[in-house]
């Protein structure tokens, strides 16, 4: 089932570059500069601060592969929520939320919690993908975070027709390919490797369509996402249902008790 997931994320991606839209040795559009494409970036991010959405994810939950129902939201401050909904009946199994400074997250399928600050180690908790929450918000918004660069370039791929934008400086190297055709900004793909060439994140995007915001407005969002974490040698692929872009979500919603007396997961003090 996973494999089937992989090949339909390919064969939607490969499809994101058809539909008569012109290819070649040049672009169907004035050729844009890096810090064009990256003010873009950052236009398009200030322009998505908060969702929630009802997704199909496949990922690790604990030792076992899960593929299930997520339910997942997220706004500006390092705030999210996952609660992951159990194959065989819609029980929550896993629940885990940052509230901007602390995380909690309760295993009900393997009856063990764990809390500690809210940081990159907190998604992976759950789903075994580092990604700090500022970051896994953006990028579930179809765009991408962007860190302090010395260095930027791009390149056009005549085969595929996308910008390739390269960012170098202190945090290391980050690649972002867009399709920039027709007024798009479609994030196909991004990675980001430190300074020793490390790749700490990777994430693919596929089937891009509008989805509309609280306010009628329309943002263009990929239907599938593949995140990539290398150093846990783990992937999360998720298939996206119904999303809502900048709805007002409670604080409330970013905090999960703990039950008294519940074991640490993993044994951990």
């Amino acid at each position: 089932m996973r494999n089937a997931l992989l090949l339909a994320v390919v064969a939607v991606s490969g499809l994101a570059g058809c539909g008569g839209t012109p290819k070649g040795a040049k672009r169907p559009y004035a050729e844009p500069t890096a810090q064009d494409l990256v003010a873009r970036i950052a236009k398009q991010r200030e322009a998505r601060k908060a969702f929630t959405a009802e997704s199909t994810m496949d990922y690790w939950l604990g030792k076992d592969r899960v593929k299930g129902t997520v339910l997942v939201m997220g706004t500006a401050g390092k705030k999210v929520r996952f609660n992951a909904l159990s194959p065989a009946g819609g029980d929550v199994i896993a629940d885990m939320a940052c509230d901007g400074t602390n995380f909690a997250y309760v295993d009900k399928q393997n009856n063990c919690q764990l809390t500690g600050p809210c940081d990159r180690q907190s998604i992976a908790s759950l789903l075994r993908v580092e990604l700090e929450p500022e970051d896994f918000i953006h990028l579930a918004l179809g765009t991408v975070p962007v860190p302090t660069f010395a260095t930027a370039t791009v390149t056009w791929d005549p085969k595929a027709g996308h910008e390739r934008v390269t960012l170098t400086g202190p945090a290391g190297t980050q690649t972002i390919v867009i399709d920039a055709r027709e007024g798009r900004l479609d994030v196909i793909a991004s990675d980001l490797k430190d300074p020793a060439g490390k790749t700490l994140w990777s994430v693919e995007n596929a089937g891009f369509d509008n989805v509309k915001d609280a306010a009628e407005g329309e943002h263009r969002l990929p239907a599938k996402t593949r995140f990539k974490s290398p150093q846990e040698n783990a992937d999360l692929l998720v298939d996206w249902g119904d999303r809502t872009v900048n709805p007002t979500i409670d604080d409330t919603k970013f905090s999960v008790q703990i039950p008294p007396g519940l074991p640490p997961c993993g044994g951990k003090p």
